[in-house]
Parts: structure tokens; C-alpha cells; sequence
């Protein structure tokens, strides 16, 4: 039996499934990312679409409903919304992990992460008690936190950064300063003020004649540092020079900068702010930044998820790093919250480590000589690649895998909101019809990035626009008797209105228009086996009976290899065919 050597581990080839007939075609995975089945009928631009080949592919198929939120895709709790970080893991993964947002909490409360050497190093220097410190003069450097502001609890929580602050004053810090990036998207879209103001009270109640605790700077989340999968670099830059540089707009707090941008630029929402520094007169009584970032100070990204964190950390860690001019580079003590890369070791220090992932489906299926493709465009392109394969960069055989990325166009979503489906599926149905492929896995990532965007106009266009793609899909897995799996990571479109908690009203604007979420939803996700061969290998009655149902998206490896008629390995999730 053949094995794939991965560092210490061993894995057999899958075993076949006696039973299976099999097909001649692939099995193609679809992951229409952000698409589920909405609790409420107004705001559901996914129902609200003419969907018309998703339906007619569902009314001849077996399908269910599944779970891809909370505990079931590893968060701590059912309150916490699924994202295509954890979704793409559980698909990928075939179990549930403990992750970011669990891992790192439990760190806090249970005080792992403040014994750990990379905070000791962080505050190490500014202290006096680590490798950086003087041992006897006060030190003048500054403790500084950049990361996303909010309570979402997708790529960071403000609990997590309370809660540094707090340690960090006892640890003997003197100088803090938060580089805050504005949600508006895993949060309300306009909710900024609502989490601004509570902490500049918490900073207040900290602050006192050795501790000096203030916002430095900032900006929206999608128009600064947080880029992923090099789209923009541009966002990037400019993050860069805001909270390093010190060069931006100027105002005299966080809360002036966020209310002139809204008066200045009606509809502006959170994640679109623009840049901001905050100053005050220094001793020729002009104007100064109050938190650049210099040599002999310590910088921690407080983001836990790794995709939005890797290129901020490249321009702090990379020697000979291209991407734009960064003018000048700070000595700092730079940590990641994680460790957002555990294949390149990005960055080199981290707070928390991530949930140890192993045995993965793609890992399975190179060891067992199935011919792999995966294909998005670069919005999410590392979904079906680096967190599908359990947070690895890289291939696990060169000669079975196939990896292609459509690049992503660089304007505003609701402007082009059928995005690259269209690109996708050509090169999909061509590597159909050459038969080079066992396993495809595509995702369409148009009801997700649209739907953060809060325009239903567009989402309902992107939407239709994938439809049609699935009705060129369905064709070609027709004619090579294939398989196709049609599922999501996550909801999104599906709940496009902020509704009233207790009634379910749809929460209005003062002009009377729907308020809108730009964030995840809770909704269940669909599960469709569209198999116009099928041999009655499973029961495939048409409709919700004939599938498991229940499960959570951790479902969807197990399905996979049975689909490609493989027993699926042990400890793995529940199939959702019977």
C-alpha cells in the first residue's frame, strides 16, 4: 500500500469502498462561499435571486441543510458566525478543531499566553526585564496594537486586547498606543462609535501617572492593512504609513476622525474609512503624531486569523521586502497573535499557537493517487488551498496537484459583483473534459465578498451570475458522468438587512431604507449531491429525506471520499449519504 511521508507522518492510502460502482468522471466540489438559507424573507438576497439552475439541479437531487457556524466549525460558542478561514478547515479537515478565537481566549484566561517567551520578549524590552532592557533607566519605548476593532470575533475581539492592556500595565509598561482598523463587516456597518467609545473609557480607566494608554491611529479595515492574497498592496501601504509613518489626515481623536469622514462622505461604512492619525502640539507647538512606530518599540497584530495578516507582518518582518517603499523600517519586537503560517513560520513570533491540524483530506488523497485540481480567484484562492489543507502552504505531491488562481479585479465589489465565476468555471469545465482530475474543488467567492459589501442590488447580481455558471457546470459534469457537490463555508447573502433581535423587524435607516449587514450570517448552508449517474450505491431520493441531517460542513470530506469511492478515514465526521 502506497504511503505520503509528511515530517513524522505516515498515512496509508485511503481504502476502496467494496460497493462503489464507480464513475466516469470527477467528483467536483463547488463551494458557493457565503450562500445559505436565511432565517428572515426580507434581506435574503440568496432567495431573492432567480437561481433558477441551483433549483433545477436541487429538484433532481438529494439535499440537506448544514450547520457552519459555532461549535460546529470549532468557535466557542453558537453565537459566534462561521468564516471562510474555519469553513474551509472543517471541509477540508473532516473534523472540528478548536479555533483562533477559542484558542486565544483560553490562553488569556488561563494566563498561558503572558508565561509564554514571545510576550515576555514583547514587553522585554520595554521593561527592562527582557533582552531589550536597560536594567536600570526607565525605558522609553512604546507597546503598540494594530488589529481589527470589534467584538466579531472572526479575526480578533477587543476582549483579547482589553485584556493585553490590563497585563501589560502590570507588567510594568509605560507607553501604549492602538492602531485600530474599523469592522463594518463581521459587526454592524456603521457600529464604529459603538466600541470606540467604551474603550476610550476602559483607556481612561487605566491610564495614570505611569501608564499612558491612547488610540494613535487608524482606519477602515478595506481600505488599510488588512489586504489578503496580495489583491492590494496598496492597502497595505498605506496602513503603513498611518500607524508607522505617522502620515495621514490629522485629527485630535479617533472619534472626530470617524465623524468628519462620515459627514464628508455620506454612506461611508465602517470597513471604507478613510486613514487617520491622532496628534497633539508638541514643543514648537505644532501638531505631532502621537504613536509612530520607532526603533526599540514593540508591535503585536492582534488579529488571530491568519489570512489578513500576512502581508502587515511581511513589511515588519521581510528584509528584502518589494512590494511598495516603506520609507523607513523600525527595530521593533514585532508578534503575531498566531503563528499565520506554520509551513513558512510567519511570523517568527507569535502569542498563541494555532489548533495542530493533520490528516487532512488533500493529505489522504495524495497518498492515495487521486488527481487533485483546486481553483478560485485570488480573493479566495488560499481557502481552497492553504486553509482546505489545514492551514499548509504548498503542495503535498506536485505531480497530483494542480493549483490555479484567476486573479481577483482591484475594484469595489458591488461594482463588478460577478467577479471571476466566469473565468473559474472555463477552466473548470476544460479540466472536466480532459479527464485529468479525480477531485476538483472550485469556490465561487461572489456571495461573500459582495455580500460584505451591504449593496443587495449587487449581492442579487452576483448571485445570478453564479447561477449561470452552475448551469455551465451541470452540462459538463453530465457529459463526463461526474459528480458535483454543491455546498458553502459559510452564510452571508442570505442575510443582507440588521434585523430587530426580539421582533425580527427589519432595522431602518432615519431616510426609512433597510439598515444593512455586511457582516457573516448564522443560517444553515446547503448540501446538494447532484449525481446523474448514480448507481444505487446511496439512498438519492430527491429532496431532504435521503441525506444525514444535522451535521456541520465537517461533513462535506467524509462525502468526498465516498463520492470517489473510498472508505473515508478513521475520525472523521459523519458523510452526509447514508
Amino acid at each position: 500500500m502506497p504511503l505520503y511521508v509528511k515530517e513524522t507522518i505516515m498515512l496509508e492510502a485511503l481504502k476502496k469502498d467494496s460497493l462503489w460502482k464507480g464513475r466516469k468522471g470527477p467528483v467536483v466540489l463547488v463551494i458557493m462561499d457565503g450562500v445559505g438559507y436565511g432565517k428572515y424573507k426580507e434581506g435574503d438576497a440568496v432567495a431573492d435571486s432567480k437561481m433558477f439552475n441551483l433549483e433545477k439541479i436541487k429538484a433532481v437531487s438529494p439535499h440537506t441543510k448544514l450547520k457552519a457556524h459555532g461549535k460546529a466549525v470549532g468557535l466557542p460558542s453558537d453565537e459566534d458566525m462561521g468564516n471562510s478561514e474555519v469553513g474551509h478547515n472543517a471541509m477540508g479537515c473532516g473534523r472540528v478543531f478548536n479555533q483562533g478565537a477559542a484558542l486565544v481566549s483560553a490562553s488569556i484566561s488561563g494566563g498561558a499566553m503572558f508565561e509564554g517567551r514571545a510576550w515576555k520578549e514583547v514587553i522585554g524590552g520595554l521593561t527592562g526585564s527582557g533582552k531589550g532592557g536597560s536594567g536600570g533607566a526607565a525605558p522609553a519605548g512604546t507597546l503598540h496594537f494594530i488589529g481589527l476593532f470589534s467584538d466579531g470575533n472572526v479575526h480578533s475581539h477587543l476582549d483579547h486586547l482589553k485584556a493585553m492592556i490590563v497585563r501589560a500595565k502590570q507588567d510594568g509598561v509605560k507607553k501604549v498606543r492602538v492602531h485600530v482598523l474599523f469592522d463594518g463587516r463581521d459587526v454592524g456597518e456603521t457600529s464604529a462609535l459603538e466600541y470606540l467609545d467604551p474603550f476610550e473609557v476602559f483607556l481612561k480607566e487605566q491610564n495614570g501617572p505611569d501608564f499612558d494608554a491612547r488610540i494613535a491611529s487608524g482606519g477602515g479595515r478595506m481600505w488599510i492593512t488588512m489586504d489578503r492574497y496580495g489583491a492590494d498592496w496598496g492597502m497595505v501601504e498605506r496602513g503603513w504609513k498611518t500607524h508607522v509613518l505617522g502620515e495621514a489626515r490629522q485629527f485630535s481623536d479617533a472619534r472626530d476622525a470617524v465623524e468628519t469622514y462620515r459627514r464628508e462622505i455620506p454612506g461611508i461604512i465602517d470597513q471604507d474609512l478613510k486613514e487617520f492619525v491622532v496628534v497633539e502640539n508638541g514643543a514648537d507647538g505644532r501638531p505631532v503624531p502621537i504613536g509612530t512606530i520607532e526603533d526599540g518599540d514593540s508591535v503585536v497584530y492582534v488579529n488571530f486569523r491568519g489570512d489578513r495578516a500576512l502581508e502587515i507582518t511581511a513589511a515588519f518582518e521581510e528584509d528584502d521586502f518589494t512590494r511598495f517603499d516603506r520609507v523607513r523600517r523600525p527595530k521593533v519586537c514585532y508578534a503575531g497573535m498566531m503563528e499565520y503560517d506554520g509551513d513558512l513560520h510567519v511570523p517568527r513570533r507569535y502569542l498563541v499557537s494555532p489548533p495542530s491540524i493533520d490528516r487532512t483530506l488533500g493529505e489522504y488523497l495524495a497518498a492515495t493517487g487521486v488527481r487533485t485540481l483546486a481553483i478560485s480567484e485570488t480573493q479566495k484562492y488560499g481557502h481552497v488551498t492553504y486553509f482546505f489543507n489545514g492551514n499548509r502552504t504548498g503542495k503535498f505531491d506536485d505531480k497530483l496537484e494542480t493549483y490555479v488562481e484567476i486573479k481577483s479585479d482591484t475594484v469595489p465589489f458591488e461594482q463588478r459583483p460577478w467577479m471571476k465565476c466566469a473565468e473559474i468555471t472555463d477552466n473548470v469545465i476544460e479540466a472536466i473534459g480532459s479527464g485529468n482530475y479525480d477531485f476538483i474543488r472550485l469556490n465561487y467567492p461572489n456571495g461573500d465578498m459582495v455580500g460584505h459589501t451591504g449593496v443587495y442590488q449587487a449581492v442579487v447580481c452576483s448571485m445570478e451570475a453564479m447561477d449561470i455558471q452552475l448551469g455551465r457546470l451541470r452540462k459538463a459534469v453530465d457529459k463526463a458522468g461526474g459528480i458535483m457537490v454543491v455546498t458553502a463555508d459559510h452564510g452571508n447573502s442570505d442575510d443582507m438587512y440588521e434585523h430587530d433581535k426580539k421582533t425580527g423587524a427589519v432595522t431602518l435607516k432615519k431616510d426609512g431604507s433597510p439598515k444593512a449587514k455586511t457582516s457573516h450570517s448564522l443560517n444553515p448552508v446547503p448540501c446538494v449531491i447532484y449525481d446523474p449517474a448514480w448507481q444505487g450505491e446511496y439512498p438519492a431520493t430527491p429532496g431532504e429525506g435521503s441525506l444525514n441531517g444535522g451535521l456541520g460542513i465537517s461533513s462535506i470530506a467524509a462525502t468526498c471520499a465516498r463520492l470517489l469511492g473510498y472508505l473515508p478515514p478513521e475520525g472523521y465526521d459523519q458523510a452526509v449519504i447514508k
